[in-house]
This record gives C-alpha cells, sequence and structure tokens, in this order.
C-alpha cells in the first residue's frame, strides 16, 4: 500500500483511492504516476471493464501540491510545457481508452480535480462535495490541463466563466444542475452507489461500450452526417457479433416468457 494512494482490481473494477487526507489529497507525483498506470491498466488488461478514481478523507483533492511545483520549477518555456505534456497525455489517455472512467468525488473537488473530472465519462458527488477552479484567482494563471477546454464543452461557456473566470464554487447539487455531475448521493451510501454502477457497466457489452464512447465523442466534435455515419459504422460491426445474436435471442426469449 502506497501512502498517498491505493490501488484495488476486483471483478473487472480497477478502483484508485487518494489516501494523502494529511494533505487534503493535494496530487503529487506518485498520485500522477498511480493514475497513470491505472490508466494504462485499463487500456491494456483485457479483464479490466471500469476505473473508479475516488478519494477518502476530507477532500478528493485539493488540487496539485504547489510544494511540489515550487520544487520542480523548470527553468525555461519548454522544459514547463514538456513536464505539463504528462498530464494533458494522461488525461487524453483517459478520455480515448475504450473503457469507461468514472470519477467519484465523496469530497470537495479543485483544481486539477475538476480537470481530471473533466477528462472522464461518469462523475459523482457527495452531498458535502463542491466543485471549484480557483487557479487564476489563487495564482494568476488558467486551469491549463482541461479546466478550461474540457470543462467549457460540458457546462458551456455560460458556468465556464463563472467557475474559471470568477472562481465561484459549485456546490455538488448545483454541479448536477449545470450538467458536470451525472448524480449526487448521500454520504452514507455513496461508496456503495458507485459501486454498484460501476458492476452494472461491467454487465455490458465490452465492444458496444467502446464503440459507444468513440461515437459519443465524434458526434460532440464532428458535423452531423459524419457523426450519423459513425453510428452506421459501429453498429454494422455490433451487428456481426455473437454477442449482439446472443443478447436479441436472450431478448425475444424473454418476451415469450412475459406473454406465456
Amino acid at each position: 500500500m502506497a501512502d498517498n494512494y491505493r490501488f484495488e482490481s476486483t471483478e473487472g473494477i480497477l478502483t484508485l483511492t487518494f489516501t494523502r487526507d494529511q494533505k487534503f489529497n493535494a496530487v503529487a507525483k506518485d498520485m500522477v504516476d498511480a493514475l497513470e498506470a491505472a490508466v494504462d491498466q485499463l487500456a491494456d488488461d483485457p479483464d479490466a471493464r471500469v476505473l473508479v478514481i475516488t478519494a477518502e478523507g476530507r477532500f478528493f483533492t485539493a488540487g496539485m501540491d504547489i510544494g511540489d511545483l515550487e520544487i520542480q520549477r523548470p527553468k525555461s518555456g519548454i522544459a514547463e510545457r514538456h513536464r505539463y505534456r504528462r498530464l494533458h497525455d494522461i488525461f487524453d489517455h483517459m478520455e480515448s481508452v475504450e473503457k469507461p472512467v468514472i470519477l467519484a468525488a465523496q469530497g470537495p473537488c479543485l483544481g486539477v480535480g475538476v480537470e481530471m473530472a473533466s477528462s472522464v465519462d461518469f462523475r459523482f458527488a457527495s452531498q458535502r462535495s463542491h466543485f471549484a477552479l480557483p487557479e487564476l484567482p489563487n495564482l494568476a494563471c488558467i486551469p491549463g490541463s482541461g479546466g478550461v477546454s474540457r470543462f467549457t464543452r460540458i457546462v458551456g461557456p455560460h458556468w465556464a466563466r463563472w467557475v474559471v473566470m470568477a472562481g465561484k464554487t459549485v456546490p455538488a447539487e448545483q454541479a448536477k444542475t449545470i450538467g458536470f455531475v451525472h448524480e449526487v448521493f448521500e454520504d452514507d451510501v455513496f461508496a456503495e452507489s458507485v459501486r454498484a454502477f460501476a458492476r452494472e457497466l461491467c454487465g455490458f457489452s465490452r465492444e458496444a461500450l467502446g464503440l459507444a464512447k468513440i461515437a459519443i465523442d465524434t458526434a460532440a466534435s464532428a458535423d452531423k452526417i459524419t457523426a450519423r455515419n459513425v453510428d452506421r459504422m459501429a453498429n454494422t460491426m455490433l451487428f456481426n457479433t455473437e454477442e449482439h445474436a446472443n443478447s436479441v435471442a436472450a431478448f425475444n426469449r424473454r418476451s415469450e416468457s412475459k406473454k406465456g
């Protein structure tokens, strides 16, 4: 077990839990390493079906460990962009891997936590969580690892201005209202509710989930004709699988039994 995180694999569900409560789960280098390894395993392990990223303690994360940033401060813009790119690459991989990624914020989620959340497929919050991007008012910079680009794509420029430019905090229920969070669970059932959702996804077709993720991303960025063509090509592939044939047969058997 690492000091700042815990990683588990059970029944196809990979779970990365941040455990650095003494530092409000501020993201340190080893936590970035663990996140990268977890996403790589999700992509490469055929038995891995879903990745859940969560935390324990008072915060999901208070953001990047600013002390680490000072220690690692590069001496040139080229070096800074090289260091910065690693986080971008991890989030890009999370977004592109053809399996579901879930972020479950059991507490406040700030800075890089919101950027991480903006890169996943499903976002859940506990009642005591809230979301904020405080980089501009606190550090005189923008949240540049997806805190502008991805966050704006999800909630739109109206709310992005409120959170990024004005530095406002969004409580869990409001985060659901603006479309950032999919569901808010009560604190005492939070972990099990997230787990139940992950188990449900594990029961779905791997190929269909992967192609659905590609088709949705395409629909969000391509013209409507291209998006519909991707839909048709995806289903052409899925219709020819044994899994689809078995699913149709099982559906018909259930329908017949209900008639009887």
